[in-house]
């Protein structure tokens, strides 16, 4: 794959300096972080490595990645080192897309409490989702699935939701049988949505009864009950967003699909177009009018607002795992499942396997070669030396990606 010739990184190495002076104090430690991190990634800031070709006698240098989860250069292994490991717990069954999204006046609070209003979206979809495939109305059965946090929209305006991902079925509640869904059709929306809201808005009122919540410059009125309630109050007369895309071809596109959102940050570097005059022009889909490609023009500044307003919490886990795909009993559930389906079940693994070179991993994975000469195609790269960490002077920094 060809490289980007503009980054997120040249936005932050030519405008980051006036934005922290500029906004230092209402930055957080992780947002100072995360700009830190892709402002060096893959540069000489953090050392590396200098590799010759063996055939043609080509160098070059390869600077060590910051591995940061919200750098746009560090996801591709990550990204398919996920979709391999969840590759051997792939049904032979239908799959759906299914998506809960909060109001614009729950989103104000989630972005100055992201811990506390994340992890209740998180447990609120888990629990509807559980709640409404357990009924036997409904599905009657124990579903299981993963969430994937997403913060953005295509604008990079705050826009928390959660993308779940379900098999088209799930166990009997005695786990001797599979119960499948209605061909083309998991769960209904409209009851999702409702359960959603009220389970969400029961929890979020608990964590203000207990003190949970913090409210700062515009919001800071929310402290007082009476206007929190007075804010939360069109929230609770309107009809929430939960919407259930297409189900997947098979099995094998859930990964193929999926596996772009898992790891997937605010903006991807192949979306921008230009950083000229203090600006920022990139690439934007308007869902709104067709899916319709258009190009938006924002200033560094507020381009860097807007990538920011999406860094995680510290040790925030962004995917999880829900049902018979919860992490402790994982195997075991899986397993049952197989058998009710007829499928093969898979071997356990006795041996570790070793520990292997990045870069043969990264081939492994994605089928590009870290090895070959880039210049005569022909040979490989061998590491002659250790790049020591060079002293971080942001504007003289060189990307060796």
């Amino acid at each position: 794959m060809e490289r980007p010739k503009l980054e997120v990184a040249d936005v932050f190495r030519r405008y980051g300096g006036a934005y922290r002076e500029k906004h230092g104090a209402s930055m957080s430690t992780e947002q100072r972080r995360v700009m830190t991190a892709i402002e060096v990634c893959r540069t000489a800031a953090l050392g590396g490595h200098l590799e010759r070709c063996d055939q043609c006698g080509h160098e070059r240098n390869c600077f060590n990645s910051c591995r940061d989860r919200h750098c746009p250069k560090c996801q591709s292994l990550a990204r398919a080192q996920w979709i391999e490991d969840r590759q051997s717990e792939l049904l032979e069954v239908p799959y759906y897309h299914v998506v809960f999204t909060v109001p614009e006046e729950i989103a104000a609070i989630a972005y100055q409490n992201k811990e506390v209003v994340y992890g209740l979206l998180f447990r609120a979809t888990a629990e509807t989702l559980r709640t409404i495939a357990a009924d036997p109305q409904h599905l009657g059965a124990e579903i299981g699935f993963f969430a994937v946090l997403h913060s953005w929209g295509q604008n990079l305006l705050f826009h928390p939701h959660l993308h779940c991902v379900a098999p088209g079925g799930g166990l009997s509640p005695d786990g001797q049988r599979w119960i499948s869904c209605r061909p083309g059709f998991f769960l209904p929306v409209r009851v999702l949505s409702r359960l959603f809201r009220r389970l969400f808005l029961e929890s979020l009122q608990r964590a203000f009864d207990s003190g949970k919540l913090r409210f700062f410059a515009a919001l800071e009125p929310l402290r007082e009950r009476v206007a929190f309630a007075r804010h939360l109050a069109p929230a609770k007369g309107s009809e929430w967003v939960v919407y259930a895309k297409r189900p997947f071809a098979g099995p094998q596109q859930v990964l193929d699909y999926v596996g772009r959102y898992t790891h997937r940050v605010a903006i991807s570097n192949n979306r921008l177009v230009d950083i000229e005059k203090d600006q920022v022009r990139f690439h934007w889909k308007d869902y709104r009018h067709g899916d319709q490609v258009k190009t938006m023009t924002l200033s560094a500044d507020e381009f860097i607002r807007r990538f920011l307003l999406h860094v995680l919490p510290n040790r925030f886990q962004r995917i999880r795992y829900y049902g018979f795909l919860g992490n402790r009993y994982r195997q075991e559930r899986l397993d049952q499942c197989r058998r009710l389906l007829g499928m093969q079940i898979p071997a356990p693994q006795t041996t570790a396997s070793p520990e292997k070179d990045y870069r043969d991993r990264y081939e492994e994975l994605t089928g590009r070669s870290l090895h070959q000469c880039p210049k005569c195609r022909q040979g490989r790269m061998l590491v002659i030396e250790m790049l020591p960490p060079f002293p971080r002077r942001l504007p003289q920094l060189i990307d060796s990606s």
